[in-house]
């Protein structure tokens, strides 16, 4: 348990039906109990836990200040794993503020962001890949989103590396026990129960790395840019996707010449589009710096809707485009179909795949239901849909899968080549604590304090 008892604002700022003023730490009962009295709870002592009281908060002169409930949540029962109040009052600027202002002056300090989360980690309550889901459940912008922040937060993706944790140190205790007692002559028979164990502990990792192209997509959203030469309907696309005029559309060529982005939700996944300027050659400096930024978003997407116009025949700036593309995930969205159909499109069928090739008019409204099924299909191409509830969305959890992946993989490659089984415990000593990191075990403390600051104060 920590010393201090630390309190903050648990609702956004501005006026709203309920507000909610939090404290955690050893202080929290005693210093409601200084400003609350209860309707009929007269005693603070006699306030039942997790059980909402009616009453009022008071200042200092004994003036009513706001009705509220109260409730108390004693330890270990709580968010932090310490005794936690909280006020619920109205929900208006000036009665939270004046109910923070007389928590901190009976004794509490501002908490500093995440330090709510934080105190439940230090506290045994739950584990940093734990804490760090809270953020993902908060920030959260699809259904399968949250069910994956949720799964997490319930220690899903916990299990599964400790269970491989578990596994590292069974192999550890059976390195040591051969060096331990030489005379035995099992090092043959260590070295093949070590083998077996780490293919094993290889397998789940693999598994979970398999998880983190959806779990990136539903955790950060699909990066897709809209492209094509100028005046083809790329920002009308946009504006029809969003169901809003978010961007300036003339028929002059040229009008887009900076990144557009904007996040919305096709058939479940998390969309990222980027509306970029037309590919061409040009004079124009302004331009040509909408250009470049169009290549980088290109090389930074994960999918790209390449629009092109179907009553034109393709010229070499649509051939130029699409040669840049042959690495990329493509949704050709052949666009002014109402105009009549003069494109090849057949040259393009060449080169991508036909399924892939959306005949639309964005100025009817046709066709869009058809991209839109593409982008969901084009969004899970190629990765294994999840079954499973442990998916690996961070990148930091990715990253240090990955090393205790390699890590595990030059053991086993040790093992064949008969290195002696006391060096090889280095690379599954690498491997643990990779692992380790993840669920808050081995992680430094300068690693804790960045993962926290992330969070919003009253959490």
């Amino acid at each position: 348990m920590l010393e201090d008892t630390i309190a903050a604002v648990g609702t956004a700022p501005g006026e709203a039906g309920i507000g909610i003023v939090r404290l955690s730490g050893k202080d929290s009962q005693d210093i409601l109990g200084k400003i609350f009295r209860g309707k009929k709870v007269k005693d603070i002592n006699d306030m039942p836990s997790r059980y909402m009281t009616y009453g009022f908060i008071f200042d200092d002169e004994g003036s009513k200040i706001d009705e509220v409930l109260a409730v108390i949540m004693r330890a270990p029962y709580s968010y932090t794993g310490e005794d936690v109040a909280e006020i619920h009052c109205h929900g208006g600027i000036i009665p939270i503020r004046k109910i923070m202002e007389l928590v901190l002056k009976k004794g509490a300090r501002m908490a500093e962001p995440g330090e709510f989360t934080k105190r439940g980690f230090l506290n045994g309550r739950i584990d940093l890949a734990q804490s760090e889901a809270v953020i993902d459940v908060i920030t959260s912008k699809t259904d399968e989103g949250l069910k994956n922040a949720m799964n997490q937060l319930q220690g899903e993706l916990s299990v599964r590396v400790k269970a491989v944790m578990d596994m590292l140190l069974s192999m550890l205790a059976h390195i040591e026990a051969s060096i331990d007692f030489p005379e035995h002559d099992i090092e043959e028979i260590t070295a093949e129960n070590i083998r077996s164990k780490g293919l094993e502990a290889k397998a789940i990792l693999k598994e979970l790395q398999n998880t983190y192209y959806e779990g990136r997509i539903q955790r950060e959203g699909l990066s897709t840019a809209i492209i094509g030469r100028p005046n083809v309907g790329k920002s009308s696309l946009l504006n029809l996707l969003l169901k809003e005029n978010r961007a300036i559309v003339t028929d002059i060529p040229g009008t887009t010449r900076d990144i557009i982005e904007e996040y919305l939700n096709v058939k479940g996944v998390l969309i990222k589009l980027i509306d970029t300027a037309g590919l061409r050659e040009t004079e124009d400096v302004v331009e040509k710096i909408g250009v470049e930024r169009t290549k980088e978003a290109i090389n930074d997407a994960d999918l790209v809707i390449f629009v092109i116009d179907a009553s034109k025949k393709l010229d070499p700036e649509d051939m130029l485009i699409a040669s840049i593309l042959n690495d990329k995930r493509v949704i050709i969205a052949a666009n002014k179909m109402d105009m009549g159909i003069d494109a090849e499109l057949d040259l393009l069928e060449d080169r991508f795949e036909k399924e892939r090739i959306i005949r639309m008019s964005v100025k009817d409204k046709k066709g869009i239901e058809l991209l839109e099924e593409a982008i969901w299909d084009a969004a899970y191409s190629g990765s294994v849909k999840t079954r499973g509830s442990a998916v690996v969305s961070n990148i930091r959890h990715k990253s240090l899968i990955d090393k205790a992946h390699e890590s595990i993989d030059r053991a086993l490659e040790a093992i064949d080549e008969g290195i002696p089984l006391d060096l090889i415990s280095v690379d599954i000593k690498d491997a643990w604590r990779f692992l380790g990191e993840i669920t808050g075990d081995t992680v430094e403390e300068d690693i804790i304090t960045e993962i926290f600051s992330r969070f919003c104060i009253g959490k």
